[in-house]
């Protein structure tokens, strides 16, 4: 079992990786092999996506406050003229998007998740997804958006993204670059693209905690690496996803292609030759 030092160092790479188009998964593969921890450790892995989910919370709260005031109004929409009004509203609409998106990922996560855990253990599966998530950014980064606002988001857009969060539980293909990469693709608007992308998270998060509580083996376990792992992703992925959420504004998606195909490289060459 790792110790505290190595949990925050891994929980830091988690915070900086999560949000940063570059694959969180992919690195804490990478990083666990480098320090010996062979097996794979998902229920720490959640935890520290746990402490970046955290961190989506606190930077995007207004959107989510408006999500969660959108709840609350739910039964008023039995009235056709709640309803008119309700898709006006864009917390009302964004919550629907978040939902559509959610379903194809929650239905590949069920189908596909014995197969998705096997590859955590592997390093050359790692290095191509992350020479796939270069090529995404590559191409997204060189698109020009149609800058499409909230009220053009199609639900069909929503279910398409939602597909590529759920492909990018392959470690190394990052889940925060498919998504973004996809929806600017899809035409959508730059910050527009960043926020929904990070939204679209929190279901998928959350969803993954319950199914790795369910059967996660707490005896015998140490919380202090749990803890120490959880503070450093929570702290740097706050300054980590702010920091992204001005580039992806800019239009600087393409520079962290680059660091993508050369770590994916980097990596498939250890693989065969260690």
């Amino acid at each position: 079992m790792m110790d505290a030092f190595q949990a925050a160092f891994l929980g830091a790479v988690q915070g900086l990786t999560e949000f940063l188009p570059v694959s969180s998964s992919g690195h804490l593969v990478i990083m666990q092999h480098l320090f010996g921890l062979k097996e794979p450790m998902l229920l720490f892995d959640v935890t520290l996506h746990v402490g970046t989910l955290s961190a989506v919370f606190i930077l995007l709260r207004r959107e989510i406050l408006a999500m969660l005031k959108e709840l609350i109004r739910l039964p008023d929409l039995f009235q056709s003229a709640a309803r008119n009004q309700a898709l006006g509203r864009p917390g009302f609409r964004m919550m629907l998007l978040i939902v559509a998106g959610s379903a194809p990922t929650g239905l590949i996560g069920l189908l596909f998740k014995d197969f998705f855990e096997s590859l955590f253990a592997s390093t050359l599966a790692v290095g191509f997804a992350l020479l796939g998530t270069g090529t995404i950014l590559f191409a997204a980064g060189r698109a020009r958006p149609e800058g499409r606002t909230l009220d053009r988001f199609r639900f069909t857009d929503a279910l398409v993204i939602g597909f590529t969060q759920g492909l990018a539980i392959i470690p190394g293909l990052s889940r925060s670059g498919t998504t973004i990469g996809t929806g600017l693709l899809l035409g959508i608007e730059r910050d527009l693209a960043a926020r929904f992308s990070f939204l679209l998270s929190i279901p998928a998060i959350l969803g993954a905690l319950f199914l790795e509580l369910r059967h996660a083996p707490f005896e015998g376990l140490d919380p202090l690496p749990f803890a120490a792992g959880f503070l450093a992703s929570l702290i740097v992925g706050l300054l980590a996803l702010a920091w992204l959420l001005r580039l992806v504004k800019q239009g600087r998606l393409t520079w962290f292609s680059y660091y993508c195909w050369t770590l994916g490289a980097v990596t498939v060459g250890y693989h065969w030759i260690r």
